[in-house]
C-alpha cells in the first residue's frame, strides 16, 4: 500500500508539473496570437523633436503628424531624420527602425571593377587625354592640384550620337582608378510619388561616400536634367529631382573622392544651370569616327578575331558613318557568316557581307524615325 500511494504521489507531481508546462505554452501562445492580431506598424520619419514626449513625423501614408513617444529603450536618442514605427491606430511611435537604403540605389552599384580599359577603346584618344585629365588624375594624385593651387574638375559630360563610346569610356577609367562604380540612368529618377526620385538622388550620393573612391555614371541625363519651361507644370516632379541633383554636385558639404560623369544624345535640351562650371566643368563631344578612328576601332575587335586576309582600310572606308556599336555589330555579323559557311576563320567576304546588312539595317531605321517625324 506504500508503495502504490508513493508512486500515485510521484505521477501525481509529475502530471502538475506538465499541466505547468502546458499552461506556460498556452500562455506563450496568446500572447503570439495578440501579436499576430496587431495591425501592422507604419513606418516614419522624424522630421523635429519637441521635448521627451512628442515629436513631429513624416508618416509613409503621406502626412505630416504630431505625435506622442513610448517610452522603450532608444527613445531619449530620437533625432531629424530618424526612421520609426508608429502605431497604426493612434500614431504613437512604438519603436526606432534601423537605417537602410533603397535596394533600388544599392542595384546601382557595380561591385566588380569593369573590365573595360583604354586599350580596349579606339578612335578616341582626344577624349581620353580629357576624361584621364579630369576624372582619373583628381582621383590617383590629387597632390599635382595641390601644387599648382587648382580645385580639380567635379565632374565630366559626355555628349555625342548612339553608339559612340561615351559608356566604354566611363567604365574605362572606373577600371583604371579601381573605384567604385555607380550607374544610373536618368529614366530610373523619374518616379510616380512627389519626392521620391529626390530622394533617391540623396540616397545614391550617400552611399557613394560611403563608398569612395566612386565614379557615378549618369546615363540619359537629359531625361531629369533637360531645359526648365513656365508651362511646363507636368514636369514638376522630374525638376524637383534636377534640383536635388544640382544641390548633391555644388552643395555645401565637400563631395570628397567622389567624380560625377554624364552622358546625353541630346545636349541642346540640357538646361543651363546643370552645364555651368562647378558642376560639369568638362564638356567632352564624342563624334562619330572617322575613317582613321574605324581603322583603330577594327584593329581592338580584330585583335580577338580568328581572322585572314581582312583589309582593314577598305573596311573602314566602305563602313563610311558607322559608330563604334556598330563595327562591333559589322564583326560579330563577320563571325556569324564565317560560322555558317563551316569556316575556321573570318575572311574579307564575310566582312563585306556584314557591312551590307548592317549598315542597310541602319539606313532602313533611319528612314522610318524621318517618317515618324
Amino acid at each position: 500500500m506504500e508503495a502504490q500511494a508513493s508512486q500515485s504521489n510521484i505521477d501525481e507531481c509529475d502530471l502538475t508539473k506538465e499541466l505547468a508546462k502546458i499552461k506556460a505554452e498556452n500562455a506563450y501562445l496568446r500572447i503570439r496570437l495578440e501579436q499576430v492580431r496587431m495591425p501592422p506598424h507604419l513606418v516614419g520619419v522624424i522630421v523635429e523633436v519637441i521635448d521627451k514626449g512628442r515629436a513631429v513625423v513624416k508618416s509613409s501614408a503621406g502626412p505630416t503628424l504630431l505625435v506622442s513617444v513610448l517610452d522603450f529603450p532608444g527613445s531619449k536618442n530620437l533625432r531629424p531624420g530618424t526612421r520609426v514605427a508608429l502605431n497604426q491606430g493612434s500614431s504613437v511611435i512604438v519603436g526606432v527602425l534601423p537605417s537602410t537604403v533603397d535596394p533600388a540605389v544599392h542595384g546601382m552599384e557595380i561591385i566588380n571593377s569593369p573590365k573595360v580599359s583604354f586599350r580596349d577603346i579606339g578612335g578616341l584618344a582626344t577624349q581620353i587625354m580629357e576624361i584621364k585629365e579630369t576624372v582619373e588624375l583628381p582621383l590617383c594624385k590629387p597632390q599635382v592640384f595641390k601644387t599648382i593651387g587648382i580645385e580639380p574638375p567635379g565632374g565630366v559630360l559626355l555628349y555625342g550620337p548612339p553608339g559612340t563610346g561615351k559608356t566604354l569610356l566611363a567604365k574605362a577609367v572606373a577600371h583604371e582608378t579601381g573605384a567604385t562604380f555607380m550607374r544610373i540612368v536618368g529614366s530610373e529618377l523619374v518616379q510616380k510619388y512627389i519626392g521620391e526620385g529626390a530622394r533617391l538622388i540623396r540616397e545614391v550620393f550617400e552611399l557613394a561616400k560611403k563608398k569612395s573612391p566612386t565614379i557615378i555614371f549618369i546615363d540619359e541625363l537629359d531625361t531629369i536634367a533637360s531645359a526648365r519651361y513656365e508651362d511646363a507644370s507636368g514636369d514638376r516632379e522630374v525638376q524637383r529631382t534636377m534640383m536635388q541633383l544640382l544641390s548633391e554636385m555644388d552643395g555645401f558639404d565637400d563631395r570628397g573622392e567622389i567624380k560625377i560623369i554624364g552622358a546625353t544624345n541630346r545636349v541642346d535640351m540640357l538646361d543651363p544651370a546643370i552645364l555651368r562650371p562647378g558642376r560639369f566643368d568638362r564638356v567632352i563631344e564624342v563624334p562619330l569616327p572617322n575613317t582613321v578612328g574605324r581603322e583603330e576601332i577594327l584593329k581592338v575587335h580584330l585583335r580577338r578575331m580568328s581572322s585572314s586576309g581582312i583589309d582593314i582600310k577598305m573596311l573602314a572606308t566602305v563602313s563610311e558613318g558607322a559608330s563604334g556599336a556598330d563595327i562591333k555589330a559589322i564583326c560579330m555579323e563577320a563571325g556569324i557568316f564565317a560560322i555558317r559557311d563551316g569556316k575556321g576563320r573570318v575572311e574579307m567576304m564575310d566582312f563585306l557581307k556584314a557591312v551590307e546588312k548592317v549598315l542597310k539595317k541602319k539606313e532602313g531605321e533611319g528612314e522610318e524615325q524621318r517618317m515618324f517625324l
